[in-house]
């Protein structure tokens, strides 16, 4: 079978949402080709523990990346391990051209691609990522066993890595630009039990720094008291939210603050057969089960959308 032919419908991305719509596709009997550059289940592989989504008290990201994948793969779903350069809508089709330079066509789209860390904007930040500057705790706490590390954040995700961090390092602080975390009450009470862990209130960084090509130190400023103040730590872990990862999206689609894409109850942008959904989608949560959730209406609403287009276009 050709790559370069009409598919029903283009998944691009296999996080959870991705995955999601691909087994809702199958069972949908929807010609379907997923698309992914990295390894299947997205930012839930860099997740230590899972223990909200249902039916499992608690597993690790990659683990529910493996199940998700081995039961979209049991449907026979087609992936393709491939970077995407361009998606052009059409009234026919739309248009899905790879960096390997290949071109599929669908009459629908699926854009699940998620999002990327945000960024402090601090000097060192880019400078020494890599070198003890790091958006991933499960991915590099490793390399900071017995050592000293600050977690910058205060939703779950900060809250979460501090704690696996706590497992691994000797000392742990936490700051928080405001004087209570946004993270979840229960993973609140783990943090205040937790004598690995320090708070440090009403504090954002300000510059980090590096002596013999490694994090050294940061400088912290208390945004009551204006105070500065320079703190030894070996590594700067920050987890201050995502952003939608937005750049395949068509220049067309509409969007809401901060570059989400704006769609209906069915998670369609305003361009017909094109849907974003997970991170990339402007909503009020965005948790492992809201993109998994969004992948299942989506294919159920691409599969409603791809036999009505069939049948007024004659296909």
């Amino acid at each position: 079978m050709s790559e370069n032919q009409m598919y029903d419908l283009i998944i691009i991305g296999g996080g959870p949402g991705g995955l999601s719509a691909g087994i809702y596709a199958q069972r949908a009997s929807l010609k379907t080709v997923l698309i992914e550059k990295g390894a299947p289940g997205g930012q839930m592989n860099l997740t230590d523990e899972v223990e909200n989504y249902p039916g499992f008290e608690l597993l690790s990201g990659p683990e529910l990346s493996m199940k998700m994948n081995q039961h979209a793969e049991s449907l026979g779903l087609k992936m393709i391990s491939d970077e995407v350069d361009t998606i052009a809508p059409g009234d026919a089709s739309h248009t899905v051209k790879l960096a390997s330079g290949k071109e599929l066509s669908a009459l629908a789209v699926i854009i699940a691609t998620g999002g990327y860390p945000r960024k402090l904007g601090i000097p060192g930040e880019d400078e020494y990522y890599g070198k003890g500057v790091s958006f991933c705790a499960t991915c590099d706490g490793f390399f900071f066993r017995g050592k000293t590390v600050i977690v910058v954040g205060g939703g779950d995700t900060a809250v979460e890595e501090a704690l696996y961090l706590a497992k691994i390092a000797d000392k742990v602080y936490l700051a928080h630009r405001r004087d209570a975390l946004r993270a979840s009450p229960i993973l609140q009470q783990r943090v205040f039990d937790n004598d690995k862990i320090e708070m440090l209130w009403d504090t954002v960084p300000t510059a980090i720094h590096a002596e013999n090509g490694g994090v050294n130190s940061i400088t912290l400023k208390n945004v009551k008291t204006a105070e500065i103040n320079d703190l030894a730590v070996d590594g700067v872990f920050i987890f201050i939210g995502y952003l939608p990862n937005a750049r395949l999206v068509p220049e067309a689609v509409k969007r809401a603050d901060g570059g989400y894409v704006v769609t209906d109850k069915r998670c369609e942008t305003n361009i017909p057969g094109i849907f974003a959904i997970g991170d990339l989608a402007e909503k009020f949560a965005r948790q492992i089960v809201t993109a998994a959730g969004d992948g299942c209406t989506a294919a159920l609403a691409a599969a409603q959308y791809v036999e009505l287009k069939k049948a007024t276009d004659g296909l």
